[in-house]
């Protein structure tokens, strides 16, 4: 890895920056909606803007709040909203793609306490990298794997090959014209993670976006402790295929029982 390849974590910026994934806050800066700045775009109760805490070097970073509500997620929208969200943060994500500013712009969100993120109330991030391609180090066959469901177009499916492992869920649409049964497929996945994977024991979880070709794919990832494996010597794990294939098999099922887009209704 070429020392241009990594980002620089600033210790300085990151002192001040609130956190209350584990504690809550005292005051929620995204609950107090009228001290915030540097507003980007709006949009009913949702909202992006510049992150206060740039904690990266040569980068742009920005936040997206999905909802007014603190302790709400993706697992308790109802469809509507979780569609609006998912419609809002495409939007942003692309109008920053077209700006051509940046050698990639990632998005990804963060939820729980072992995902990574310092708040709690339900938001994405949209980060443009000046100088080093985020998705250099990501493989097509990243998200290919165990099929759980397929049509002309959705391909849901359970990593072969994770980045990190153990369990990765990846939903690829042909095309943002398909974004809302991609925002259905998310959302009834999570309700999964968090409510029945692992009996229960998931309290967290991260969301990645990739464009691949026009196709767009969103990896959902379940958070537990990093393994000492990828820390150390980068080196994944993956659940066997009778595990893996227990997991699409109960997803699939919740898909059935609990949602009723387009999509589903071919099931």
């Amino acid at each position: 890895m070429d020392e241009n390849d990594l980002l620089i974590f600033q210790l300085d910026v990151a002192k001040g920056k609130p956190r209350d994934t584990k504690k809550k806050a005292a005051i929620c800066p995204f609950c107090d909606t009228a001290s915030l700045t540097n507003i980007i775009r709006q949009k009913d109760d949702m909202i992006w803007l510049e992150n206060k805490f740039r904690t990266l070097k040569d980068t742009y970073q920005t936040v997206l709040i999905e909802s007014s509500e603190h302790d709400a997620d993706i697992s308790t929208y109802s469809v509507k909203k979780n569609s609006e969200v998912f419609q809002f943060i495409f939007d942003c994500w692309n109008s920053l793609l077209e700006t051509k500013k940046y050698k990639s712009v990632l998005m990804y969100k963060n939820f729980g306490p072992m995902s990574g993120g310092s708040l709690k109330h339900p938001h994405f991030q949209i980060v443009g990298l000046e100088n080093v391609d985020g998705y250099q180090y990501i493989s097509k066959h990243n998200f290919t794997g165990y099929e759980i469901y397929k049509s002309d177009n959705i391909d849901f499916n359970l990593s072969q090959e994770p980045i990190m492992g153990f369990v990765e869920f990846n939903i690829r649409i042909k095309g943002v014209e398909h974004l809302n049964d991609l925002a259905e497929f998310a959302r009834i996945t999570i309700r999964y993670i968090l409510n029945d994977f692992h009996n229960g024991t998931c309290d967290s979880y991260n969301i990645f976006f990739y464009d691949e070709n026009g196709d767009i794919i969103c990896k959902i990832i379940p958070r537990f402790v990093a393994s000492p494996y990828f820390v150390g010597y980068k080196l994944p794990q993956r659940d066997n295929k009778d595990t893996l294939e227990k997991f699409g098999a109960d997803v699939l099922t919740k898909l059935k029982n609990e949602s009723d887009c387009d999509e589903i209704k071919k099931l």
